[in-house]
């Protein structure tokens, strides 16, 4: 496509050769998938909306620059499909790996390449076709989660309940009132358990599924924030951490759901001081841009390993070392959902033994007459 050059001495088929070229550019814009083109040095020479929109980088940005710079991605420093297909002019199919976008979150994605070569068969350049497969991949980790979680969670409680009622039907004129009252506390706070861990599930299926529907209107995230702070400053207190609150910009008024928008920090917030040594602090801090309010949430605990990142916000993940913490993993999944209900994205960083930092970024402004329908 790219290597057909023509001069104003254009004859007819010259013409139709142009217009041929035009449309197959049309064409590739049009493509509902990632595609782009590169020169035979690997430098960006093509970039369609779909790579736009999945790197996070413009065409502007991405044209002349090195094809691994802008993808960052997991097979470009060895094995690298597109080269491969380069160098041996054999296209290579169905390739998993993943990349790094503009704001450095891992993408899992699937991709196409091959070689483009002149008449001559000399080389000119390549062609790579990706798609986002994130969803993909959660929707197989999240099966075989939700199996294991459900298999483990709910047995442990139901062994502990059937264990105690055998107890008090085989063994009740041996046992005091005292302990027959220990005993239906046990049980009830396991069928607690239970009952928790389905409200959880179907609060969660109903944000995934769509059937959750925001009731918008204006939010001060100012104030929001300030009642949030104030109301866990004892329980951060309490677990022997500082709670601080950096917001001295005055926000702007957002549309957004305040119940599903207090939810999302309150996760936050419950995890910051759950995964916290005891001490330390946690810091919520906000900024705006242009068109976008972020909001920060950073703590100073346990951290999260390199590898569990790119899971962090799949539903019923529950990462190493947190184990035998309270919880079903839900938690971050719904503040991915929610957050991307509302147009926003929530972005982690993370190292082990420092702590971790959450980022909520928010539009200011978007159709949301058409959104809330």
């Amino acid at each position: 496509m790219g290597n057909i050059v023509k001069d104003s001495n254009m004859t007819t088929g010259d013409n139709k050769d142009f217009h041929d070229v035009a449309f197959y550019r049309f064409v590739i814009d049009s493509l509902p998938t990632a595609v782009l083109t590169v020169n035979a040095d690997r430098k960006i020479t093509g970039f369609n909306p779909w790579a736009e929109k999945i790197t996070g980088y413009s065409k502007r940005e991405a044209l002349g620059k090195y094809c691994g710079k802008i993808l960052q991605g997991g097979m470009c420093l060895a094995n690298c499909p597109l080269k491969t297909a380069m160098n041996e002019n054999k296209p290579v199919s169905l390739v998993e790996t993943t990349i790094v976008n503009k704001w450095g979150e891992t993408i899992p994605i699937r991709i196409n390449t091959a070689g483009l070569f002149d008449d001559n068969d000399h080389l000119i350049g390549g062609v790579e076709s990706f798609h986002d497969i994130s969803r993909l991949k959660s929707l197989e980790r999240e099966k075989g989660n939700l199996i294991s979680m459900f298999a483990h969670d709910m047995k442990s409680s139901l062994t502990i309940i059937g264990g105690f009622v055998i107890r008090l039907l085989k063994k009740t004129s041996q046992i005091d009132a005292e302990k027959q009252k220990k005993y239906l506390g046990i049980i009830k706070n396991e069928s607690g358990k239970l009952e928790s861990l389905i409200n959880e599930f179907l609060a969660f299926s109903r944000l995934q599924t769509g059937r959750l529907k925001f009731n918008l209107s204006a939010t001060s995230l100012d104030k929001e924030l300030m009642e949030l702070s104030d109301s866990y400053e004892l329980k951060a207190s309490e677990s022997g951490i500082n709670l601080v609150l950096e917001n001295e910009a005055e926000l702007p008024v957002i549309m957004a759901d305040t119940d599903q928008l207090r939810r999302v920090f309150t996760n936050l917030l419950d995890n910051a001081i759950k995964f916290s040594k005891g001490k330390g602090t946690i810091t919520i801090s906000t900024h705006e841009t242009a068109e976008e309010v972020v909001i920060k949430v950073k703590d100073e605990g346990m951290g999260i390993e390199q590898d569990e990142l790119p899971y962090i916000f799949d539903s019923f993940r529950r990462g190493r070392g947190t184990e035998r913490k309270e919880g079903f993993g839900l938690g971050l999944a719904a503040v991915k959902a929610i957050v991307e209900g509302h147009g926003g994205r929530v972005i982690v960083e993370s190292e082990p033994g420092k702590g971790s930092v959450f980022t909520v970024v928010l539009p200011k402004a978007r159709d949301w007459e058409e959104a809330s329908k």
